[in-house]
């Protein structure tokens, strides 16, 4: 149990990293990109897949987000890493992404009207 706890531990400290890293300028764009996309996602209040929905729910915060946040920092240069994740352990919080959030609505937004407008032409035939 107390490995798991570490991990975790170690995973938080990564996103905040990665964070860290998606804004320094020494970054490859690529690697920027994905490592901004995997911690505002991870940092945002609000999942893609609600955790309500079984097995689904949490599918992407125990597979698919360690899996993320593995391949973004294989991504990052090992010393732009390692400063970050130093600087991330140092920090008394973690920083809380509103824009996550806001993408994540909007993704579920458009997905609605999406099926909404898909569905519609068809009923009024």
């Amino acid at each position: 149990m107390m490995r798991l706890k570490d991990w975790a531990r170690a995973i938080k400290r990564d996103v905040h990293a990665l964070w860290l890293a998606a804004r320094d300028p020494r970054m490859p764009w690529y690697a920027k990109a994905f490592a901004f996309a995997i911690a505002a996602y991870a940092l945002s209040p609000i999942d893609l897949i609600a955790d309500f929905i079984p097995v689904l729910g949490y599918l992407d915060e125990v597979i698919l987000l360690p899996l993320a946040i593995l391949l973004a920092i294989r991504l990052v240069p090992a010393e732009i890493m390692a400063e970050h994740r130093a600087t991330a352990a140092a920090a008394p919080k973690k920083p809380f992404n509103r824009g996550g959030a806001i993408f994540i609505v909007a993704l579920w937004a458009l997905a609605a009207v999406s099926i909404t407008w898909w569905f519609i032409p068809t009923a009024a035939k």
